[in-house]
C-alpha cells in the first residue's frame, strides 16, 4: 500500500512539473487536490512506521519522490515569479492608462 501511494504521488508531482515546463493549460485545483490526498494517505500509512523497516524498493521510491519534489518546487517557484511579474506589469500598465499626466514630471519644461 505504501509503495502504491508513493507511486501515485510521484506521478502527480511529475505531471504538474511537466505541465508547467510545457506551458500546458493545467487544472491546478485538481493537481493540488490530488497532491493533498496523496500526502494525507502517506501520513496515515507511515504513522508508527519504523524507518529501519523500509525495504529497498520503497527507499528507492522515497528518494525519487524527494528528487521530484525538489524539481517541482523549483518549477513552481519559477511559475509563481513569472505570474508576479506579469501581475506587476499589468498593474503598472493599468496605472499608466488611468493617469491623465497631471502629476507626471514633464521633460523640457522649467517649473
Amino acid at each position: 500500500m505504501l509503495l502504491a501511494a508513493l507511486k501515485r504521488l510521484e506521478e502527480t508531482v511529475e505531471a504538474e512539473t511537466d505541465a508547467l515546463l510545457a506551458l500546458r493549460p493545467t487544472d491546478h485545483a485538481a493537481l493540488n487536490r490530488a497532491k493533498s490526498q496523496s500526502l494525507l494517505e502517506l501520513i496515515r500509512l507511515t504513522r508508527g512506521l519504523d524507518p529501519a523497516g523500509i525495504d529497498a524498493t520503497t527507499a528507492i521510491h522515497l528518494a525519487r519522490l524527494r528528487d521530484k519534489l525538489a524539481r517541482n518546487q523549483e518549477v513552481v517557484g519559477l511559475h509563481l515569479r513569472a505570474v508576479e511579474e506579469i501581475g506587476d506589469t499589468l498593474a503598472a500598465a493599468a496605472l499608466r492608462a488611468e493617469s491623465d499626466g497631471t502629476y507626471t514630471a514633464r521633460i523640457g519644461h522649467d517649473s
